[in-house]
């Protein structure tokens, strides 16, 4: 990626910035390249034009542009804050965050040793100012914490702790973009922080019981996940959560119905029920799921309407409990249910 930028910017004031140098001092896999220049959008455009990406600006008020390429990398181009790489650096996060290097190639720029910071595995912050600048950096001091495995120095610390009410700020899909990328410790840490309240969550028991981010968010939050902008996929994912009853047995007919009510999630709602014992007994019938219905709603002689409904959900009720298995039982058990 590096390569074709370099080309379109040769000549140029260009530093490879940010969480791409910090990756590969790591030896970490380097996905996206933010690079600080002059000209953003130009070389934006010039970028996507030569490489089939696709070119967006990232944000009117700073100015940045994306391109999106097709294997699912990124490429921003970020204006120089201040007119200069050292003022730029001076406004970013972390130390660890702001070191920059001449996109041309040469010696990295580093006011704030930020090398010596990966060496420690500390996080630290640039300024005094970086939470009231923008305080999404509050959950991204902690998702470094978290993905890098490493920790707040003491200043930094005390500082989310003191600007923790600031949380609530950020725009929504910022927030939430954060919390998804956040582990089950990362959660324990936010709440440590005094982060999570402001945000209307609390840690759950479950919290570990499932590994994904929309169960973590979901058993956080509960109910108040709504004021987050969420998808309409994942609102039904924490309304079918916050239903969900625990199967009164093991047995196949409350294996199934469980299942009608919480698939295609019933794992997950297992674990916020703190019934797990019952996972074994959900992916023993989904391995075991019919391919075809034994009877279809056409099949049934009555007219269209819920009774169709009611009458197909019998049958496959009976057929998971074992006490049909054929077309003709099926068919049989129509007729006495319909009296």
């Amino acid at each position: 990626m590096a390569e074709l930028a370099e080309e379109i910017l040769r000549g140029e004031d260009a530093w490879v910035v940010g969480g791409a140098v910090r990756d590969e001092l790591l030896g970490r896999p380097v996905l996206d390249l933010d690079i600080a220049c002059r000209e953003p959008e130009r070389a934006a455009r010039a970028y996507g034009a030569r490489s089939g990406g696709a070119v967006f600006p990232l944000s009117v008020h700073h100015g940045g542009w994306r391109v999106a390429l097709d294997d699912g990398r990124t490429v921003d181009f970020l204006p120089l804050q201040g007119g200069s790489i050292e003022a730029d650096l001076g406004t970013r996060d972390f130390a660890i965050n702001a070191i920059a290097v001449p996109l041309a190639g040469g010696e990295a720029l580093d006011p704030y040793q930020g090398r010596t910071d990966l060496e420690r595995g500390v996080v630290r912050v640039v300024s005094s100012r970086v939470f009231d600048d923008d305080p999404l950096r509050l959950l991204r001091a902690v998702r470094m914490e978290d993905e890098l495995g490493f920790r707040l120095d003491r200043k930094a610390e005390a500082l989310v702790r003191e600007r923790a009410p600031l949380v609530t700020q950020p725009a929504g899909e910022r927030v939430l973009d954060e919390l998804r990328r956040i582990s089950a410790d990362g959660y324990e840490r936010l709440a440590d922080l005094g982060l999570l309240e402001p945000l209307g969550g609390s840690l759950s028991p479950r919290l570990r019981e499932f590994d994904s981010p929309e169960y973590r968010l979901a058993v956080t939050f509960g109910a108040r996940l709504r004021r987050l902008p969420i998808s309409n996929e994942l609102r039904r994912f924490t309304d079918t959560l916050l239903r969900a009853q625990a199967p009164a047995d093991g047995s196949p007919r409350a294996i199934h119905r469980f299942r009608r009510a919480t698939e295609p999630w019933a794992l997950e709602a297992l674990a916020y029920l703190g019934a797990g014992e019952r996972a074994d007994a959900v992916r023993a019938a989904r391995q075991h799921e019919p391919a075809q219905p034994l009877l279809r709603g056409d099949e049934l002689g009555v007219p269209e309407g819920p009774e169709v409904g009611r009458l197909l959900e019998l049958v496959a009720e009976e057929r998971a409990a074992g006490t049909i298995s054929t077309r003709e039982e099926a068919l049989d058990l129509v007729r006495e249910s319909m009296g």
